[in-house]
C-alpha cells in the first residue's frame, strides 16, 4: 500500500482528472438560450450516467466537464441546424449532495456530505476526530477513478504538524483510521484495572 510521498501520487493534494467546478451526476443546471423560452429552463438534471437531455441539442455528456465546455457544445449543436448565432448561458443551480464515508478509530463513524475543497483533516473533523486508540500513521483513503480502485496510506500526525500536505477528499472517498495495537491493549488494561483491583481485594479478605 503506497505511503509517505508515494501516497500523494495516488491520492494527490489536488485530485487528478477532476476539474475544479466540474459538473457532476445529480447536479441541476440552468440553461438559458436567448430569445428561446422553450429551451430555457432551470430543471436540466444530470443523470446518474452523467448525461443531460436538452431539446434540439439532444443527449450531452455533462459530468466531469466545465460549464464553458458544455456551453460550447450546446452552442455548436444548436447553430448547426436550428438557431442562428445562439447565445447560451449555463449555471449550476444545485450541486449533488454527495458523501464521503469515515470509518475506524474515530469518535463518530458515518457518511457525511462532501463539501467542495474538503481535505482529510476536514473529513475527520466531521467524524469528531480520532479516538485515543487511533494509529495516526495508518489513515487509509480509498477512491475509485474511472472504474479503478485506488488506495493510499497517510500519516495523520505529520499532516496535523504541517510536515506533510493535507490531501483533498472528494465525493465517494472512504477514509479508514487504523487501530494501534499498543494503545488499544493499554487502554483495555486501564479499563479493566478496577476489576483487577476488586479481585485483589476480594482475595485478601
Amino acid at each position: 500500500m503506497p505511503s509517505g510521498a508515494a501516497a500523494y501520487d495516488v491520492i494527490p493534494v489536488k485530485p487528478v482528472g477532476i476539474k475544479e467546478g466540474a459538473i457532476q451526476p445529480g447536479d441541476r443546471l440552468y440553461i438559458r438560450v436567448l430569445n428561446e423560452p422553450d429551451l430555457t429552463s432551470e430543471q436540466y438534471w444530470v443523470d446518474g450516467g452523467g448525461k443531460v437531455q436538452m431539446p434540439l441539442a439532444g443527449e450531452l455528456d455533462a459530468s466531469g466537464r466545465t460549464i464553458g465546455e458544455l456551453r460550447e457544445e450546446i452552442t455548436e449543436r444548436l447553430a448547426a441546424r436550428y438557431i442562428r448565432d445562439p447565445q447560451v448561458a449555463i449555471s449550476i443551480v444545485e450541486h449533488n449532495k454527495s458523501s464521503v464515508t469515515v470509518e475506524g478509530q474515530v469518535q463518530k463513524a458515518g457518511r457525511f456530505e462532501a463539501s467542495p475543497g474538503m481535505t482529510l483533516l476536514g473529513a475527520l473533523a466531521l467524524a469528531q476526530s480520532t479516538t485515543k486508540d487511533a494509529k495516526l500513521d495508518e489513515v487509509v483513503v480509498f477512491r475509485e477513478v474511472n472504474g479503478e480502485r485506488l488506495v493510499a496510506r497517510f500519516h495523520l500526525g505529520y499532516i496535523r504538524a504541517g510536515r506533510a500536505p493535507d490531501p483533498q477528499i472528494v465525493a465517494g472517498d472512504v477514509v479508514v483510521v487504523g487501530r494501534s495495537a499498543v494503545k488499544g491493549t493499554w487502554h483495555d488494561i486501564l479499563q479493566a484495572a478496577p476489576l483487577f483491583n476488586a479481585f485483589y481485594v476480594f482475595r485478601n479478605l
